[in-house]
């Protein structure tokens, strides 16, 4: 089977709600986007890694993350689909 159609079956034709991506944060990282959100970070959805979700968090334009141990990476090398 070509493979870009695998890829295109398992993307998701209904976004999930906020909510439901907060649902999917581990402890820490809620904790973690708490404690940052006076500094204008905001969730915007999270992403289910094999090994462990990762949530992808914003403040204004600049994207950073926040590992399942709710470790802030504010250079992250992650790419977005459009």
């Amino acid at each position: 089977m070509d493979s870009a159609v695998t890829g295109n079956q398992n993307r998701r034709t209904v976004p999930l709600s906020h909510e439901q991506h907060w649902q999917a944060m581990t402890a820490e990282q809620k904790l973690t986007l708490y404690r940052l959100q006076p500094w204008g970070y905001r969730l915007l959805f999270v992403r289910n890694q094999a090994s462990a979700p990762l949530a992808i968090i914003a403040q204004d334009q600049t994207l950073a993350t926040l590992s399942a141990d709710g470790i802030l990476d504010t250079e992250p090398e992650i790419v977005l689909r459009h």
